[in-house]
């Protein structure tokens, strides 16, 4: 029997690639969509043939499981909620952009024993997930490095209001993509260097518990021409590099929905891309987002205790 899932979120993404991502699922079916603007909200439920909600309590009582699509300053309360309610969580990236409510969402999950996944691309696409689970398991990496350089922005322009991918960055955007290829690989970060470069440009260095180091190059402002996303790891098998995606990331979201709907089935609640491990990016993100600020390397915070 499917589980049922619940779309948050009314934007392009939430639409075509979560809404389009649990339609394509083999295990999930689209129950229902609910945002915070009624007519988007409408506009969007109608294009993917599902239920529109006016409230989140009577959605959150229709559905299963909750796939959401908001911004990282919204999705923490909303999740929470979800969790309490005993709903599976399919997360966003990055979970939160504060650490607080990242532990909170963690804590829900924990509390109300519900699984729950981070949706982080380059997991779900089955070419680049093969290679990462491979590399893990290979280990010895010495290094590796990241470099998600995307000219989405004109640095010269001004932020449009809402746009959280503007105000905070390529570090909060790209960074989790970039740490979930460096901590499977060398394991989990102990200590972030950041310096601050061009537009948003942000360079990592980080210290792993394996002993390994980490870099990583990331910019939503790079020129058109200088457009580049590749991901190299260095060790004793030599050196290896992250294969381009090419499952669209509707695709990639179905994989990520029917692994969800396989955890419920299992009952297993503990999975590599869990709330967990997205908690564990933001505070990452943080220490580097405090390094920035104070010019020196931070040690990642552990997590807080539920």
């Amino acid at each position: 029997m499917a589980l049922r899932f619940g779309l948050v979120g009314t934007g392009a993404w939430a639409r075509d690639t979560h809404g389009a991502g649990v339609r394509a699922s083999t295990g999930g079916l689209l129950a229902g969509v609910w945002g915070r603007s009624p007519e988007r909200t409408a506009r969007t439920a109608d294009a993917l043939g599902a239920p529109a909600y006016d409230s989140f309590d009577a959605f959150l009582a229709d559905v299963d499981a909750v796939v959401f699509a908001v911004p990282p300053t919204v999705q923490p309360d909303l999740a929470e909620r979800a969790a309490r309610a005993g709903r599976h969580l399919l997360l966003e990236k990055p979970v939160a952009v504060d650490p607080g409510q990242a532990a909170r969402v963690r804590a829900a999950v924990r509390a109300s024993d519900v699984a729950s996944l981070t949706f982080l691309t380059c997991r779900f696409r089955p070419e680049q997930r093969v290679w990462i689970d491979a590399a893990e398991r290979t280990g010895g990496w010495h290094t590796a490095s990241a470099v998600w350089l995307v000219p989405l922005y004109d640095p010269r322009e001004r932020p449009a209001p809402g746009d959280w991918r503007r105000s905070e960055g390529a570090l909060w955007d790209i960074g989790p993509h970039a740490l979930s290829i460096l901590s499977p690989l060398l394991g989990p970060v102990e200590r972030v260097a950041a310096l601050a470069g061009r537009g948003d440009t942000v360079h990592l260095t980080t210290r792993h518990a394996s002993g390994a180091t980490g870099t990583a190059a990331l910019s939503l402002t790079a020129p058109p021409t200088a457009r580049q996303v590749v991901t190299t790891a260095v060790g004793e098998e030599g050196v290896h590099t992250l294969p381009r995606g090419f499952t669209t990331a509707s695709l990639a979201a179905a994989e990520a929905v029917d692994t969800l709907v396989t955890m419920v089935a299992d009952g297993r609640r503990d999975h590599p891309c869990d709330v967990d491990f997205g908690d564990e990016i933001v505070r990452v993100l943080d220490a580097a987002r405090r390094s920035l600020a104070e010019d020196r390397t931070v040690q990642v915070a552990g997590p807080e205790r539920p």
